[in-house]
């Protein structure tokens, strides 16, 4: 490349960040990187990442159950919207046994878990 002249462009990749700020209320950090659970529907943990697939960019927006790692519910959607995560959370809502006592869901607390 050198010899000819040539030169390459390398540009940085842009990491997807969902921080807005404070939009609405912030709960607690009941779990305090407590990130084991004794029983199922103990802790669930949430969070949205950003992948491609074909040069398209895709985001994954899961709840994973911290006893043993069962993916409880999920999303895939174009665009990181609030649809997305109401839609996650609908489907893993249906899914809470009658017997479940304080069971906690964990997020970043990012925009979309922020909402009313």
């Amino acid at each position: 490349m050198k010899i000819l002249g040539l030169k390459s462009i390398v540009r940085a990749k842009r990491r997807y960040n969902s921080y807005k700020g404070t939009i609405g209320r912030v709960a607690d950090n009941l779990l305090k990187r407590n990130f084991k659970a004794d029983k199922p529907n103990q802790k669930w943990v949430t969070d949205i990442t950003e992948f491609k697939v074909n040069n398209e960019k895709l985001y994954l927006s899961p709840i994973i159950d911290l006893f043993n790692g069962e993916i409880i519910s999920y999303n895939i959607s174009k665009h990181p919207v609030f649809s997305q995560v109401k839609d996650m959370l609908d489907k893993a809502f249906r899914k809470i046994p009658d017997n479940t006592n304080l069971l906690i869901l964990h997020s970043d607390q990012g925009w979309q878990y922020q909402m009313k």
